[in-house]
């Protein structure tokens, strides 16, 4: 403590002493608080804030971030197709938002968002030519044609088909986009006459791809729940590197509801696989396919025992392909209900065109409904939606029966 000056009476010495104590005690609360601090390494000189702009409402309390904001968002957009017929089995237009109840769990949810029948659609048309069905091409053509130019105007098509590629000497199939989103109907009608012939069919492929080429991008406001995948396929997959999973995932990001025009090949195929391998005509099932038998229904087999087709049975072989018919079959419907869609089973190509004009009705007369659950519990459980109107008497409603949850 420093000395004070002898002029200095006493009070005024006792004063002086006083205000050096607090000097020295405020000194070294100051070098512990320096101890204590985080030393900080060189840091930029600071910027000036940018200007707040407040999020904007979608919906359901949900807000609409930059990327570069850090929120989580615990919510997801549920959208949900609806199709309205009444009691004599006719599509019912004209009905607003307000006609609308949705249930979760039985738990009413807010509509945030709405688009009548009259929005406009984008559509995934995948064409699938292998197989029974690579003799009848040109029945494949006019069918789609006819589909296309059932669609309303501004309602925008893509054209996905197999094709064959040749490797080496080996001929592959692949999945080839013929033509991106576009609502120019003879653009359509020409990439709809490149369709060929495919030696395989990659099913699982050709999902993934609509969804990762097709529907790549987040869909603009009108648009949502506005998306659809609609296949001419038996559904059986034969050289896909995608599995199903995968690919049902992808279309479950993209929002798009499945439509299936499930074209019967079975008795062709299941023929042509009891003949010899060295016969005339005679079909094959390929390894990935015997693959796949053996993990979805001889997960115990010997894998060996699966590798060479040409030394199986008869019955074994009828065996196996009845029961990757069944799959396929299963697969599609479960991708229908998983979006909202409709499968349309048909006996032969020549009633291709039949179901393609439903498909077509179908997608001009939905309505699409979404909303924010007020579940929001990341458990991954599956949750049971249902639709109901009010104002119209005997109304039927046809939607989509539930969705996943996502899982933290």
């Amino acid at each position: 403590m420093p000395k004070a000056p002898a002029s200095l009476t006493r009070p005024r010495r006792a004063l002086f002493a006083a205000v050096a104590l607090c000097s020295i005690l405020a000194a070294a609360f100051a070098q512990e608080g320096v101890r204590q601090r985080p030393r900080r390494v060189s840091q930029p000189a600071p910027q000036p804030a940018p200007a707040q702009t407040p999020p904007r409402n979608v919906g359901s309390g949900a807000e609409e971030v930059d990327e570069d904001d850090v929120v989580r968002v615990e919510t997801q957009l549920v959208s949900v197709p609806a199709v309205v017929t009444d009691r004599a089995g006719r599509p019912v237009a004209g009905l607003k938002a307000d006609n609308f109840l949705i249930y979760e769990d039985g738990r009413p949810q807010k509509i945030a968002n709405f688009a009548t029948t009259e929005a406009p659609f984008e559509v995934a048309l995948l064409l699938d030519t292998s197989g029974s069905t690579r003799a009848d091409v040109g029945l494949i053509r006019r069918a789609a044609l006819s589909f296309v130019e059932a669609l309303r105007p501004g309602d925008r098509v893509a054209v996905v088909a197999f094709s064959t590629k040749q490797e080496g000497e080996s001929k592959l199939a692949a999945v080839e986009v013929l033509s991106f989103l576009t609502d120019d109907r003879k653009a359509l009608s020409d990439s709809i006459e490149m369709v060929g012939e495919s030696a395989g069919t990659p099913f699982y492929d050709g999902l993934e791809r609509v969804a990762r080429d097709i529907f790549r991008d987040p869909p603009r406001e009108e648009l949502r729940g506005r998306r659809a995948l609609v296949a001419l396929t038996d559904g059986v997959d034969s050289t896909s590197e995608s599995d199903f999973e995968e690919a049902r995932e992808r279309l479950k990001r993209a929002g798009v509801v499945s439509y299936f025009v499930q074209v019967n090949t079975e008795d062709y195929v299941e023929e042509r696989l009891m003949r010899g391998c060295e016969e005339e005509g005679a079909l094959r099932l390929s390894r990935t396919q015997l693959e796949r038998y053996r993990r979805f229904f001889a997960s115990r087999a010997n894998p060996e025992d699966f590798r060479d087709f040409c030394r199986m049975g008869q019955f074994e072989r009828m065996d196996i392909s009845r029961a990757i018919y069944q799959l396929a079959r299963r697969e599609m419907d479960a991708l229908a209900k998983d979006s909202g869609g409709k499968t349309f089973p048909v006996a032969d190509l020549r009633d291709a065109r039949r179901a393609f004009r439903q498909v077509a009705e179908e997608i001009g007369t939905q309505y699409s409904l979404g909303y924010y659950s007020t579940n929001k519990a990341r458990d991954g459980s599956f949750r049971n939606i249902s639709v109901r109107v009010r104002g119209l008497r005997d109304a039927q409603v046809r939607a989509r029966e539930g969705y996943q949850a996502p899982r933290s």
